[in-house]
């Protein structure tokens, strides 16, 4: 990891971070990791509450180190680019937005290595991004589940953490709404900025992101054949498609058999 001395003279650059949730639990892990991280505090925590049909409160208690800088904005179910342009929109106006996703879990240095990571960019740098660990189980295979969770360590300009610069977002208009899941939505702003030209940068801070535990559409055993194959339309495709082969074999086998017989 890249070691950064920032000039002790030079304000730390101002940002807010803007979470969109649907409520889940593992947003109190978000908001106590993001609480205990050493660093500069952000300006202010934006949780964008995107359930739908729901007039409760958000089920978390807001850890009193940022309580007093924590405000919820309501979208019911508009899909994560609306509630991350919600949430960006509504803060306060910082030069950065950090977004982080409600299931990852920032590292016990994030603030520090946030302001490391912002403050040696130049003016048309529009985003860096985080390093994302996935853990996987040491002591067997992982199912296709952990291992496509495993893949967003590997991914471009995913908004389980991305900074970006408040001035970029709204050169671009912020994330296409148009994008109704979390699906692309992320990797669409980032291709608009960089043909706006504007430039993006992996940074050295680092967020865990845990594997969610598998629905039950999915097959968990670490020793299937498949392990963690969704169960539907793929199980179904595979049986349809041994049973194709099957009779294109025996259809085959019937012609040949009947141009031999066509020839005595």
């Amino acid at each position: 990891m890249t070691t950064v001395r920032m000039n002790p003279a030079a304000p730390p650059p101002s940002y807010v971070v803007v979470i969109p949730t649907l409520g889940r639990p593992c947003l109190q892990d978000c908001l106590n990791a993001l609480a205990e991280a050493h660093g500069p505090l952000p300006h202010q925590v934006v949780l964008a509450d995107d359930r739908p049909d729901t007039p409760d409160l958000l089920p978390v208690r807001v850890p009193d180190v940022i309580v007093d800088r924590t405000v919820i904005v309501t979208l019911e179910g508009r899909g994560p680019a609306a509630a991350r342009n919600a949430g960006w929109r509504a803060a306060a106006a910082t030069e950065w937005v950090a977004f982080l996703d409600d299931d990852v879990r920032v590292g016990p240095r994030w603030r520090a290595e946030l302001m490391a990571d912002l403050i040696r960019q130049p003016a048309h740098v529009a985003g860096v991004q985080g390093m994302i660990e996935v853990p996987l189980p040491p002591d067997r295979r992982p199912t296709d589940w952990e291992r496509g969770t495993a893949g967003l360590a590997t991914a471009r300009w995913i908004t389980a953490d991305m900074a970006y610069r408040r001035s970029a977002l709204i050169a671009v208009g912020g994330f296409d709404e148009r994008f109704p899941r979390a699906f692309r939505e992320d990797a669409d702003l980032a291709l608009r900025l960089l043909d706006g030209g504007w430039h993006l940068r992996p940074g050295d801070r680092m967020t865990t992101h845990p594997v969610r535990p598998a629905s039950r559409w999915a097959r968990r055993e670490p020793n299937s054949c498949r392990a963690g194959q969704p169960l539907g339309w793929r199980g179904r495709w595979r049986r349809s498609s041994y049973w194709f082969r099957r009779c294109r074999w025996a259809a085959k086998e019937r012609f040949k058999t009947a141009c031999a017989l066509s020839r005595l």
